[in-house]
Order: structure tokens, then sequence, then C-alpha cells
């Protein structure tokens, strides 16, 4: 049996973490739906950025568009709601058949909004509108500036996929927004299941301590702060705070790992997806990864309800000089200015070829 399809088999929903035209227009992520086991596809600006800058594919729509087109923004926001709306038609039969609880696609809110929760809400309630996909998830980053945006957003009934989470502290912050979201609807009257995911990234702990402690300890702390999280996700739908709103009609927020490439050439180019299997989880993979984990990947056991060994391994860390609390928040810090920085030079390359089009014509 395919691994991919293994994996998939233990619970866990496998998604791209990629969008291109050329995916869309040569079959591939039709492809990856039927013989990878994807279920779901986030995109991110930089995703954007290099599909738009290195590829001839949007220079049709960019010419187009230019000559009454004046933003960029909203230019690029046509260009990806295009390309969006094309993958939530091929994963609509994911989202039918699971009853909405996958087969979804991912598109983030403009970073320079993110201190301003007004209106980073009215361009999630705006974008969701425009891309008229009802498995459509609008990105909203966990910081503390993005909790209200997250509450407010999914009391207003928009699916909302929260990113930019490092640790259980940061997710549990986030699942309490959309708990309060929730519990909000529910005593409006309103229908309480309003599909969320909380995304906690990887990879990117590693990379931050690869050179500040022992070899032994080498590519363990993403992992052990994903073992932690999963604890703390798990006790959370036990607990009767979330099964009072379920019994109301709510839905679970699921947990997702994203960045799970592995940034180490000397490890296991499927290090974090073998790690992470854990069944009601997703797992959104870089092309690569998938590929990689769809060739020679191995499915080992689930990730224990209870944490298994993260605090002796957290523990390790601390001795070696690592205060992970301190590093969850500078990784986010670092990860809301590199969104600023991806989405600035996303618009800019929008700016210039939108530029040479209008000399052009």
């Amino acid at each position: 049996m395919n691994p991919t399809k293994k994996l998939h088999d233990v619970g866990q929903s496998l998604w791209l973490d990629n969008i291109t035209r050329d995916l869309l227009d040569s079959g591939t992520l039709g492809r990856y739906i039927d013989e990878f086991s994807v279920t779901g596809l986030t995109s991110n600006p930089t995703i954007f950025d290099h599909a738009i800058r290195n590829s001839a594919d949007y220079d049709g729509d960019i010419a187009r568009n230019a000559s009454h087109t004046n933003a960029p923004e909203e230019l690029f926001f046509e260009l990806a709601l295009a390309d969006l709306s094309r993958a939530a038609d091929l994963l609509r039969p994911v989202f039918t058949r699971t009853d909405g609880v996958d087969g979804w696609v991912s598109l983030e809110v403009s970073p320079l909004l993110a201190r301003d929760a007004q209106k980073t809400l009215a361009a999630a309630r705006d974008l969701s509108q425009r891309g008229g996909k009802s498995n459509l998830f609008i990105k909203i980053p966990g910081t503390q500036e993005g909790l209200p945006a997250i509450e407010a957003a999914i009391f207003a009934g928009v699916p909302v996929n929260v990113t930019l989470l490092f640790s259980q502290e940061q997710y549990l912050a986030a699942a309490e927004a959309y708990l309060r979201g929730v519990e909000r609807r529910i005593e409006a009257g309103l229908n309480p299941a309003v599909a969320s995911v909380a995304s906690v990234f990887i990879s990117r702990w590693d990379v931050a301590v690869a050179k500040k402690v022992p070899a032994e300890l080498a590519d363990r702390l993403g992992i052990a702060v994903a073992q932690r999280t999963y604890k703390a996700y798990r006790e959370l739908l036990a607990s009767p705070r979330f099964q009072r709103a379920a019994n109301a009609g709510a839905r679970a927020q699921r947990l997702l790992w994203a960045s799970t490439g592995t940034k180490d050439p000397k490890a296991s180019d499927i290090l974090y997806v073998k790690a992470l299997a854990a069944p009601f989880t997703i797992n959104t993979m870089p092309e690569g990864t998938l590929k990689a984990f769809a060739e020679h990947g191995e499915v080992g056991g689930a990730l224990p309800p209870d944490g298994g060994d993260c605090e002796k391994v957290l523990s390790a860390f601390g001795k070696a000089g690592i205060d992970v609390g301190a590093l969850a928040k500078e990784l986010q810090d670092e990860g809301a200015v590199s969104f600023v920085k991806s989405w600035d030079d996303l618009i800019d390359c929008v700016k210039s070829k939108s530029a040479v089009m209008r000399k052009a014509s």
C-alpha cells in the first residue's frame, strides 16, 4: 500500500503546502489527490510570489487586469482566488464526503493588517465572500493581536486557519479564541459548526537551535513541542467545555502540523511526517516532502495522547540553555516579520509585472 494511503488510514489528513497554476493546468494536483491521498491545500505569500515571479502562467491575467486594477493587492487576490477556487473545486468531493471536515484550501489575509483586529476581520469576511467557496479557510496569524480577530471571524461564521503558532501555549490561546467565537454563536442562537484548524509550525524550532545544542539533541525540539501540543489538544477535546459546545453542534478545531519539510540535510527527508502521525490531525507538506514520503515513507506508531517523553526531552533542552517559552515568542515574532517581508516581495512582484504589461499594451 502507498505510504501516503497508510498515513491517511491512520486518521491523519495529508495536505499540500503549495499552489501554482501549473499544478492545476498539468493535472498534477488532481493526481496527488487520487494517488497520494491529498485531501487539502495551504498557501502563503511566499508560495504565490515564487509561482508568479518564476513563470509566465499568470502574465495573461495580469495583462488583462493591469489596465483597470490600480492596487496590486487587489490584483494579487484576484489571481490567488482564481487558483484557489479551482483547487477548492477539485477538493469538493472530499469536502462533501467528509461533511466539511476535510477538503479545504487556505488563503491568507494581508499581514500588514496584523495589529488591527477590525481591519483583519473585515478583510477575512471580504475574502471569504469573494472566494465564494464553502471549503475556503482564511488564514489569520495566532499572535496576541490576531486573537480578537480570530474570535470575531468565527462568530461571524468565517472558517479560519489560525497560522503562526509555535507552542502549546500559543495553540491553547488560539483554541480559546476559537471556542469563544463558537460559544458566542451558541448564545446568539446561531449554528456553531464553523470550521477551523490551528497550524503549529515544527521545523523552525530545530533550525533555531541547530548550533546551540549537543548532537544528541539535534532535530528533536520540534517533535517534542509537537508532542506537548498534541497532549493539550487531546485534553481540550476531552474537556467538559468543548463537549458542551459539541453537544450544541460545534466542531473541533483540528490541529495542523505546518513547516514539516526537513531543513537539516543530515536528517531524514521524511523526519517530521513519520514522527507526527496522529488521528484527527493534519500534516501540510511541501511538494518535495509529499513526493519523498510517497516514495519511501514509513508509518510508525501514532503520537501518544499523553505526550510521550516530550517533557524529558524539553528538560534536556532547558539544561542545554534553551528557554523554550522565550524561543516560542521569538519564533512567532520573527515569523510575523517574515510574513510581512514575503508579502512585500509578492506585491512588488505583481506591481512590477503589471507595469511591464501596461507598457507593452
